[in-house]
């Protein structure tokens, strides 16, 4: 060792020590980061590896490493759901317990119910399949650079989402915490669309390249309807302090989107009372705060402000005739 240079290690060494202790000293407060029960928390990378598990269940021909077939089927979907079934239970069981023990009044339900709750969610994996393949579907079959279905699994950020997506809101729908957040999070990392997991979502959804694409927690989303890149369904901004957190929680915040509904990019649409009519076309880069009646069409040109072309009958009518407010 060079002896020059003890000194100077020294010093590092005890400014790495004095950060250490003012790192520790930080931690006996009330901040809400603070939170040293890990053991109790679930694992993000058991969580996710367990979601990884279950995709080859639902696209097994796409994922696995030898030849399938009839005879073989079987036992290589049981070599995924045996081990996301451990897991799962052992993750949801901590979620459960923490929540037991730190959410007074939490909707959850009791720590033995993991088991149930994951027998619940495989016992859905047929369903969930026959939505995904109209998912897959509506993908290949609306977007004309889609060379074939094979190429829409393997490479769509779109159906990395809303196969995320479909998984956790089984979860949410089982009231269980953070977990079904963890899937389409992981999922949002790598596909760029933000799906909460408590939307509510119909058969053959299509998010056309998709990123950053913004689903909210209390949307609802009828079935056939397409979704371009650079899309908000959120909810208008309302302070912290108004009203009931808890009532603000369970209030409708998000848009409705009717069947058949077409969404150009960069459009936004905010509100819970906000929704968007049957057959409806909404146009890139509006911005929308008010309902629009069925099979309207609403467009934004600079300087002239909106456009709406409406093919509704009168008893489909808005009413007021006001049908979108801008900037």
């Amino acid at each position: 060792m060079n002896r020059s240079r003890q000194p100077r290690d020294l010093l590092a060494t005890d400014a790495l020590e004095a950060s250490i202790d003012d790192i520790a000293a930080s931690y006996q407060d009330d901040k809400a980061i603070n939170n040293l029960d890990s053991a109790a928390l679930p694992n993000r990378r058991a969580v996710i590896e367990a979601y990884q598990h279950m995709k080859p269940a639902i696209y097994l021909g796409f994922y696995s490493t030898r030849t399938l077939s009839r005879a073989n089927l079987r036992h290589t979907i049981a070599e995924h759901l045996y081990p996301a079934k451990e897991i799962l239970v052992e993750q949801i069981n901590r979620v459960l317990l923490y929540e037991r023990n730190h959410r007074p009044g939490s909707q959850a339900p009791p720590p033995e119910e993991a088991e149930a709750v994951v027998m619940r969610l495989f016992a859905k994996i047929p369903d969930l399949r026959k939505q995904l393949d109209g998912d897959v579907r509506a993908a290949y079959e609306f977007d004309p650079a889609a060379r074939s279905v094979e190429e829409v699994v393997f490479s769509y950020p779109s159906i990395e989402a809303i196969t995320a997506y479909r998984i956790a809101h089984v979860l949410y729908r089982e009231n269980i915490p953070m977990i079904p957040r963890i899937i389409t999070e992981c999922a949002h990392s790598e596909a760029g669309i933000d799906i909460h997991p408590g939307a509510r979502i119909g058969d053959n959804l299509f998010i056309d390249h998709g990123t950053g694409v913004v689903i909210g927690e209390t949307c609802e989303i009828g079935n056939n309807v397409k979704i371009y890149q650079g899309v908000t369904l959120g909810a208008l901004s309302i302070p912290r302090r108004s009203g009931n957190k808890a009532d603000l929680k369970k209030s409708k915040r998000h848009p409705t989107l009717e069947d058949d509904v077409t969404i150009y990019s960069g459009a936004t649409i905010l509100g819970g009372d906000t929704t968007i009519g049957k057959g409806s076309v909404i146009g890139g880069n509006v911005w929308l705060v008010e309902s629009v009646p069925p099979h309207s069409k609403l467009s934004y040109q600079e300087g002239s402000g909106y456009t709406v072309t409406s093919e509704h009958s009168p008893d489909e009518s808005a009413g007021d005739g006001t049908y979108a407010r801008g900037n």
